[in-house]
């Protein structure tokens, strides 16, 4: 027995970090973003250039969808190991293009061009990457603690944010000077995403298959197929309805975060770029502490409390956090709004997992909540600097709640999946 647990947490931390690398991958873009923009877009106002990026951000997400069905099809119909594997060699390939990009300067409209291809693949990459580490560590879990170990998906999500992150305080704070970033050190970060994503493939190359794959009959050709999810469309509407407010709340505090407090409080890029770590940092702490609130009480608690405290708080905390004079007091503010989106983010994963049999979960976690990601969670950035540039900033905040609103309408309807998961088939 002491055997197979150990097993089960290699299985569980091998995930994790290979999850961890694809998210700084993933995060680089928007933490450094503030540095390349005039590299790519070089005659604009610095909201325009923010902007520009952003809109390209958006693309990368319009690509997950292709992801999700493609590597969910891979890890129900070739397993879970074999997509988390080949979805990381992808991001690694991505990040190397943007390293090597030359600006707008030399090769003109091409480098913006490549700018979008690369962030296509990553796209691509990450789309696959949610369904199927949120399969396999529902999968490995042990019955009684599969809210906890879920939870580790957004730690190491988080997790990689804070990497991108603390490298970009470093080079601020100790390497480069203002001007080096601007030319040339914002390339550092995305080579070593690519360095990072090779050694995330070697880990995922050695993990073991989940026993819940294994048991799949087959023979059973439409597993893994969109025949086979559309019999699902209760759970396909669930897991839509259920990420609509919890996307756009965690990128709201966190990805579009760093820019808010540059562009709107007028923190500097080193206050943002501290602010924005620590509160993730602690962002990150408390992601085990939901999940095992969630195994002893169930997940509908959790899902209902975000839904609620979202829905009626996130127009005073962006409001107030918007008049902020002093980064502990911004700091402040994302903290409270972090921990509200912690009923939803700690859990999301196994309540989508446990909606699913076997044969269909990997596709059916992922791609429902790809797309949704893609138009809500994708945009919310570009959403909130298009409304700042026309004037009307105040107009996201209202969007925010609303969105929040949709999906606690979504809880409120549907069942606790602790008391009726499917991993239990």
């Amino acid at each position: 027995m002491e055997v197979v647990s150990s097993n089960r947490l290699k299985a569980i931390i091998g995930g994790s970090v290979g999850n961890l690398v694809e998210w700084y991958d993933w995060y680089t873009y928007a933490a450094f973003s503030i540095y390349f923009a005039p590299y790519f877009f070089p005659h604009s106002s610095p909201t325009a250039q923010l902007l520009n990026s952003a809109g390209i951000f958006a693309v990368g997400f319009f690509m997950r969808p292709v992801g999700g069905w493609l590597f969910g099809s891979i890890g129900d119909q070739k397993g879970r190991k074999t997509s988390m594997t080949i979805s990381v060699l992808l991001m690694s390939l991505g990040s190397l293009i943007i390293a090597c990009i030359p600006g707008y300067d030399t090769i003109g409209v091409a480098a913006p061009v490549l700018l979008v291809l690369a962030r296509m693949v990553q796209g691509l990459s990450l789309g696959g990457e949610y369904g199927s580490s949120a399969t396999y560590l529902s999968e490995m879990a042990q019955s009684h603690r599969r809210g906890f170990y879920s939870s580790f998906q957004y730690v190491t999500l988080i997790g990689g944010q804070l990497i991108a992150l603390g490298i970009q305080l470093i080079l601020q704070q100790f390497i480069l000077t203002e001007s080096q970033l601007l030319q040339w050190g914002w390339r550092i970060p995305f080579f070593i995403g690519a360095i990072l994503s090779v050694v995330a493939f070697y880990i995922r190359n050695n993990l073991q298959e989940t026993d819940h794959f294994k048991k799949i009959n087959i023979h059973e050709n439409d597993r893994g197929t969109i025949k086979m999810l559309l019999l699902h469309p209760k759970a396909i509407l669930t897991v839509i309805g259920l990420t609509l407010g919890g996307t756009v709340a965690f990128y709201t505090y966190s990805i579009y975060m760093q820019k808010f407090l540059v562009n709107t409080v007028h923190l500097t890029k080193s206050q943002s770029t501290l602010v924005s770590f620590t509160s993730l940092f602690v962002f990150a702490l408390v992601q085990p502490l939901f999940g095992l609130l969630s195994d002893h009480m169930g997940r509908k608690p959790l899902l209902l409390g975000f839904g609620i405290m979202g829905s009626i708080l996130t127009v005073p905390l962006l409001s107030g956090l918007s008049r902020a004079t002093t980064a502990p007091g911004a700091f402040i503010f994302i903290m409270a709004g972090l921990f509200i989106v912690s009923g939803y983010t700690s859990i999301n994963a196994i309540v989508k997992a446990e909606l699913y049999p076997s044969a269909i979960r990997t596709l059916g976690v992922g791609l429902p909540y790809a797309v949704t990601t893609a138009i809500f969670g994708g945009t919310a950035e570009y959403i909130a600097l298009w409304f700042k540039n026309r004037g009307n900033e105040s107009y996201f905040y209202w969007y925010v709640s609303f969105c929040i609103l949709v999906s606690l309408i979504v809880y409120l309807t549907m069942q606790d999946t602790k008391t009726n998961s499917r991993l239990n088939d």
